[in-house]
């Protein structure tokens, strides 16, 4: 167990101190909370651009969905590249992240913010995605992420350099695709 903890201890260490640099946003003029807990869960799968399959450190697999953003579903335009680059950013920390819980989605999802560190990369997931335009920022959720300032640069930055889904106008917006399948 030592071992263990000594082994995600500088991961643990970078992440807590990404978290707080990203944290400098507020709720109605209130500081955002800071989780007490980080999470450090070692990625099963990639589901999609926004969702992963992550081992727990007690040995639990979990269901875990980016907070306030919403990619492509794999069956739309930019889909399958979010999901590729979502795999290839968790690859690049040997499958290591440390996510720090919002909520518990209608589908029993964990919905976190997710940061992976390995040498001197450090990267928030959330952010990666939207600044690439492999995601949306999901404003509905947004005032529950610590982070929502941090992701409304990254997708500034995505559009004004026409990255993934902002370099087409005839994309449907996740959320609209999701409902004209619904109904």
């Amino acid at each position: 167990m030592l071992k263990k903890v000594l082994e995600f201890s500088p991961l643990l260490i970078i992440g807590a101190l990404l978290y707080l640099s990203f944290s400098k946003n507020s709720v109605n003029g209130q500081s955002a909370p800071i989780p007490n807990n980080p999470n450090l869960w070692t990625v099963v799968s990639v589901s999609d651009g926004d969702s992963l399959k992550v081992k727990t450190e007690s040995g639990e697999i979990k269901k875990i969905r980016l907070g306030c953003i919403d990619a492509p579903e794999t069956a739309q335009p930019q889909g399958t590249e979010s999901k590729a680059n979502l795999e290839r950013l968790v690859s690049e920390a040997d499958n290591k992240v440390i996510g720090y819980p919002i909520e518990t989605d209608k589908y029993g999802r964990t919905v976190a913010e997710v940061f992976t560190s390995k040498g001197d990369k450090e990267r928030f997931l959330n952010e990666e995605q939207v600044s690439s335009g492999n995601a949306y920022i999901y404003r509905q959720y947004l005032g529950k992420c610590s982070n929502r300032g941090a992701l409304e640069k990254a997708e500034e930055i995505a559009k004004s350099q026409r990255n993934g889904v902002w370099s087409r106008n005839d994309l449907v917006k996740p959320w609209d695709f999701r409902k004209s399948k619904s109904r």
